[in-house]
């Protein structure tokens, strides 16, 4: 049986052994991330620095949340605004594994940057056993690359750290829960963030979009689950699909864009079973998205499981 307080001192003191100068730990406020900075914290003290780099495809407010999050655990924070690079680096691109790498790559070349300022020769990352799974090798085949291990480029000027590596999800939950974090059961977010719920090419127009459409179907949810008319899904957001249609506005025609609604259930992030929401929540994300959103005038509700489907949609 997996004992949380056991692995915590474990991982303190492989962190604490295998890093002889400064670290930085990439961030996003994401469990997996927060649970292995508050380990860095705890073996290296003030020689690990967070960074958090907002690419332009986080969720709506994910930045301040993060910096309150992280400063509260009593670690100093670097905060880069690299949206400009994401967005000219995945122009044109529409390919979901080109865009992967494209995103990993960008991230390395970003904390390299950071860490050369900070003095730090250590890079520590949230990768958890699905990440690498997923991401193919040896006899493995590639389900998608995960932009913190598939997507890695092979020139790299930092040593990487992961001291979740060999956990799954619920065990990282339950690390979570024994250091007391306020994200032991937050929702989980793809690391590449919007750009792989963008189906197509994730212009920053389209990350808008989408960024106010995980928030409504965020929003109404969690009120939802509030107000006791559902139970709370594992993961739950919206995907904009590269295609567009005929509506009506008011009266007059309108083409614009449709979006998806995904949730689902999941223990461990292998599998996944979608999520039963009951119509009258489908009913008002629906109508917020189509009247709180121009540039969309439909609403699909996908039922697929994992598998034969995954969770995100890229």
């Amino acid at each position: 049986m997996f004992d949380a307080e056991k692995f915590v001192e474990k991982a303190v003191k492989e962190v604490r052994d295998k890093v002889k100068g400064k670290a930085v730990i990439a961030t996003s406020g994401g469990v997996d991330s927060t649970v292995a900075a508050k380990i860095g914290s705890m073996a290296l003290g003030d020689r690990m620095v967070a960074i958090y780099v907002d690419t332009g495809y986080m969720r709506k407010g994910e930045g301040n949340k993060v910096k309150k999050l992280v400063e509260d655990m009593g670690i100093k924070l670097r905060y880069v605004d690299a949206s400009r690079e994401f967005y000219s680096a995945l122009r044109g691109v529409t390919d979901p594994e080109q865009k992967r790498k494209i995103i990993g790559e960008k991230f390395i070349r970003v904390f390299e940057r950071e860490a050369k300022e900070e003095g730090a020769e250590y890079l520590i990352q949230g990768t958890i056993a699905p990440d690498w799974i997923e991401s193919g090798g040896g006899l493995r085949d590639t389900i998608k690359s995960h932009h913190n291990v598939g997507g890695l480029p092979s020139d790299i000027g930092l040593e990487i750290v992961e001291p979740l590596r060999d956990l799954y999800k619920d065990e990282v939950r339950k690390v979570a829960h024994a250091l007391k974090l306020e994200v032991a059961e937050k929702q989980p977010f793809p690391g590449p963030g919007l750009a792989v719920r963008i189906i197509g090419e994730a212009t920053e127009e389209k990350a808008k979009v989408i960024r106010e459409a995980c928030h409504i179907v965020e929003e109404e949810i969690e009120k939802a689950v509030e107000e006791k008319k559902m139970s709370k899904p594992w993961q739950y957001f919206a995907v904009l699909l590269p295609v567009k249609t005929v509506g009506v506005h008011g009266d007059r025609r309108a083409y614009g864009y449709t979006i998806a609604i995904r949730s689902v259930e999941s223990v461990d992030a292998m599998t996944a079973d979608f999520s039963h929401i009951p119509y009258e929540v489908l009913d008002r994300i629906s109508t917020r998205i189509t009247n709180e959103l121009n540039e969309v005038n439909r609403i699909v509700y996908d039922i697929t499981n994992k598998p034969p489907g995954t969770v995100e949609w890229e």
